[in-house]
């Protein structure tokens, strides 16, 4: 899942070297750190906060950890 969601700001951002993905497990819970660069930050959220939205809704379409709720949280 790291992976889908690096891809993804990679492709969003003007500067996708400075994308990080990181996660870490708590309990049944699954957290998806993405930080970018403050510049493409506005990018990966989106007006209202509807790329983002999108971003949570395809992780958790493609969460392989069944019982496990992932969440996915947008750094600057």
């Amino acid at each position: 899942m790291e992976e889908l969601v690096e891809s993804i700001a990679k492709a969003l951002v003007n500067y996708p070297d400075s994308v990080r993905v990181e996660s870490e497990t708590k309990d049944d819970e699954v957290i998806i750190h993405l930080t970018t660069a403050p510049e493409d930050m506005g990018k990966v959220i989106g007006k209202s906060g509807k790329i983002a939205k999108a971003i949570r809704t395809l992780i958790n379409a493609a969460s392989d950890e069944p019982g496990k709720k992932v969440r996915v949280s947008i750094d600057g």
